[in-house]
């Protein structure tokens, strides 16, 4: 299954990192290591991941940590949308993106 990580979610990524690196650098390089590792994780069985339509329809979402791992997954590829802080509202953060 191939992967691709939306830019939105590759920004969501880069805020992430620079947000954990104002109090540790080496943590926020290892953080987003894993969170693109679990993105590869979720590529492997996307269908074992949670159904979210009361987001979206066919969006699917994946913990890790206190993010979520938004995603789309088609027969041939997986698409992550957005990684947000589990925290935030996400109907309304996620209706913006549509």
């Amino acid at each position: 299954m191939r992967l691709v990580i939306k830019p939105l979610a590759e920004q969501d990524i880069e805020v992430i990192g620079d947000y954990i690196a104002r109090d540790d650098p080496a943590r926020a390089v290892s953080f987003v290591g894993e969170l693109r590792e679990q993105c590869m994780r979720i590529a492997d069985n996307p269908l074992g991941y949670r159904e979210r339509p009361e987001l979206a329809p066919g969006l699917r979402s994946c913990a890790h940590g206190n993010y979520v791992i938004f995603f789309d997954a088609s027969p041939d590829v997986v698409e992550v949308v957005r990684v947000l802080h589990g925290a935030r509202d996400l109907p309304t953060v996620l209706s913006e993106d549509q």
